[in-house]
């Protein structure tokens, strides 16, 4: 596999989602951009909008074991990472890996869950491996968690605070669908489930192999500045009471390296940059109170805080 096979590998994953997805190819193409960050992803959103679908029929595509963990407020930490069970037959403790052991798990509502279980997740998913009776474990690969929260329903709920945030490569947010989308949902579905339909349109050791090239897409030193001027305009901003960390500087450049692949470029391109830096610092900033209350979104105040950061002549 080459560079040049990113694009039309991305193209046949997304084409394969939409057929269960529809009208949301923006949406379906940031998750499958994450994916091929080897990031991790949250989406943000009220129920019944396609969340579960979305992460069933990614893994399908790529040819993984799907695993979903459906987070309540009296899940364990070895609910999730799993735990030594004593075997009474060979007389020794044998250890059951937990769901967390699969390449796309949906962890549905994340928020629910105690502070204690959450990170627990969170360790994995920065880790990549699990600790247990003093022996660690790799997760497989490719290893893709994605997160879900309900922003109406708050009752009984543990929000992820901002510094377990940051650990998430992007957020996005599907919303509801079009007044044509929903009509073809409704057609689609009347009989039977166009889930059962999605087909694997690549190998798991072929979606790791692109996860390792995009980071060998060309990123000029004049675009990789425009990056950094970006991020620490977010820490200046008088609408923002705390900017992105440097994490957010490191995750915006592999974002704009996946979305340059997609592409079909072969170098990343200020155009690239902000195409992605709203999934990507959105939830790394704090807004300030009266903002909040005027309903202006995080993603919002990066979008308005590019325009004022000079960007530099795209490099060929």
């Amino acid at each position: 596999m080459t560079q040049a096979d990113i694009a039309p590998l991305s193209r046949s994953i997304v084409d394969e989602i939409e057929r269960v997805i529809v009208g949301k190819t923006e949406t379906v193409q940031k998750a499958v951009l994450s994916l091929l960050c080897n990031g991790h992803l949250l989406i943000e959103d009220i129920p019944g909008v396609g969340k579960t679908t979305l992460a069933k029929a990614l893994a399908r595509t790529i040819g993984g074991e799907f695993r979903r963990i459906q987070f309540t407020p009296d899940l364990l930490p070895a609910d999730i990472t799993g735990a030594s069970i004593f075997n009474q037959q060979t007389n020794s403790f044998e250890f059951r890996p937990g769901p967390i052991f699969g390449n796309v798990v949906l962890v549905d509502e994340i928020n629910r869950a105690t502070p204690k279980t959450q990170s627990s997740l969170l360790e994995a998913m920065e880790e990549r491996q699990v600790s247990s009776d003093g022996v660690t474990r790799a997760l497989p690969r490719p290893f893709f968690v994605i997160a879900t929260q309900n922003n109406v329903e708050m009752t009984g709920t543990y929000p992820l605070p901002e510094a377990q945030l940051d650990r998430f490569f992007a957020r996005i947010s599907l919303g509801y669908p079009s007044k044509e989308a929903e009509f073809e949902i409704l057609r689609q579905q009347q009989v039977s489930l166009p889930l059962d339909t999605v087909r694997e349109v690549c190998h798991t050791e072929q979606l790791v192999e692109a996860q390792g090239l995009v980071r060998d897409v060309f990123v000029h030193d004049t675009v990789r500045q425009y990056m950094v001027d970006i991020v620490r305009a977010t820490r200046d901003h008088s609408l923002l009471t705390m900017g992105a960390s440097p994490r957010g500087s490191l995750y915006l450049m592999h974002a704009a390296q996946a979305h340059a692949a997609m592409s079909g470029q072969a170098f990343v391109r200020p155009d690239d940059v902000k195409a992605v830096a709203p999934m990507i610092l959105g939830h790394r900033v704090i807004a300030r109170g009266e903002v909040k209350a005027r309903g202006t979104t995080n993603e919002q105040i990066v979008e308005q805080l590019m325009t004022s950061v000079p960007a530099p002549v795209p490099v060929g």
